[in-house]
């Protein structure tokens, strides 16, 4: 894991955004475990809603997909076959 509190150059992600996906992609590979809403509050100051929502976002920014590719790729698709489904319900 990189230090998240330096500013990624070579894809302008904001550091706060990098410490994100670093924690995300940590949570996913099961490098940390535990209670994740404290987990966020304790490593990044912000609220479970807020962190999920800020995730969303990142996933059609191309900073957060230089900075985390497989990270970034894995949840477009997790997000786009969730959609997918909902509108599939909605047609039924």
């Amino acid at each position: 894991m990189t230090d998240a509190s330096q500013q990624h150059p070579d894809d302008d992600l904001a550091s706060s955004d990098a410490a994100l996906l670093e924690m995300e992609e940590d949570w996913q590979l099961g490098r940390i475990t535990g209670d994740k809403e404290a987990l966020i509050r304790d490593r990044l100051g912000i609220s479970s809603p807020r962190y999920h929502q800020r995730l969303n976002e990142l996933l059609d920014d191309p900073a957060a997909a230089a900075h985390s590719p497989a990270l970034i790729g894995r949840l477009r698709r997790v997000r786009d076959q969730r959609r997918a489904a909902r509108s599939a319900d909605r047609l039924e």
